[in-house]
């Protein structure tokens, strides 16, 4: 199974007033993000499931992602990728899919940070996700501790020139 993790795109910053589950994305976050996104269509990358997390930034990341990659399933929304989840409650959730050919979960840090590291394998390690970053992890077997394969790791600076 492929398995993308991808960050949200730049947010509108928290206010009074504000939840931080009804931060929207910014225009600028929005066309960094669409230009990242394309990169991976014009590698043809399928997604069979795309999971997302509840709050709003992830979910408008999500839509965009569902547009530019083609994806004509449904975005499934779950707790196990909101931002102060257990990267083992992602793991399982990954696990409950194990029949997708490929997964895309849209998320948030600090759980992001902390989960490339632990799909590898290596727990210690941090992978620095930047926001509209995309890592993709393979895996061949779903023991009860993951150990992915590092393919690539695509920060939006790359695509746009920008970070």
């Amino acid at each position: 199974m492929e398995v993308y993790l991808l960050r949200h795109g730049i947010a509108e910053e928290g206010r009074s007033g504000l939840s931080d589950a009804d931060r929207a994305l910014t225009q600028d976050g929005r066309r960094k993000l669409r230009r990242t996104l394309d990169a991976l269509s014009e590698a043809d990358v399928q997604i069979s499931l795309m999971l997302t997390s509840p709050l709003k930034r992830a979910v408008q990341t999500a839509e965009i992602a569902q547009e530019a990659l083609g994806y004509k399933g449904k975005l499934v929304r779950t707790q196990a990728l909101s931002p102060n989840s257990r990267v083992e409650d992602v793991w399982q959730e990954i696990r409950s899919h194990r029949d997708e050919s490929a997964l895309m979960l849209v998320g948030h840090n600090p759980l992001f940070d902390a989960l490339g590291g632990y799909l590898l394998g290596a727990r210690d390690v941090q992978i620095d996700m930047k926001k509209g970053s995309i890592v993709r992890i393979d895996f061949e077997h779903f023991p009860p501790h993951p150990r992915g394969i590092l393919r690539w790791l695509l920060i939006p600076k790359l695509v746009t020139g920008t970070s």
